[in-house]
């Protein structure tokens, strides 16, 4: 083939697009989530605590710290009985656009792998990767504060 054949030039542009492209697609963010927490980018974390006495009860309601991501605050707020999880809810998700039909259809199942796992030890929901992990941070929280 000669140096300036119109397939040899498709196939060099088409190259070139498709690492461009994986090159674009393995970037990370420009900035570390968790440093928006720390200068003040988030809510600051309220926890609430039973009238049986608080965390040496083991129940009542406990609200995790905020946990910033780049898509916004992932806060958590778990019910513990006995030392368990009874309930976990998201009080605060990254809401609006396509990161609200995202959260919508995540944290439903972070809640519930939530009370079945007892702990932070959940999975990451395939599409949700930064609610998922806001979430593990402020469910941490929020069972470091719970005692547990």
């Amino acid at each position: 083939m000669r140096k300036s054949h119109p397939v040899r030039r498709a196939v060099l542009a088409g190259a070139a697009t498709v690492s461009g492209i994986v090159l674009l697609l393995s970037l990370k963010p420009a900035s570390d989530p968790d440093s928006a927490s720390a200068a003040g980018g988030a809510a600051p974390p309220v926890a609430a605590q039973s009238p049986q006495g608080g965390r040496d009860a083991g129940a009542g309601t406990v609200t995790g710290a905020a946990a910033s991501t780049p898509y916004g605050p992932v806060q958590v707020r778990l019910t513990v009985n006995g030392g368990k999880i009874t309930r976990a809810e998201a009080v605060q998700a990254p809401d609006g656009g396509k990161s609200g039909r995202i959260t919508a259809d995540a944290v439903p199942g972070l809640n519930r792998a939530a009370v079945a796992a007892g702990s932070a030890d959940i999975d990451t929901v395939s599409g949700a990767t930064y609610t998922s992990a806001g979430y593990r941070r402020s469910l941490q929280s929020a069972l470091d504060r719970a005692g547990g």
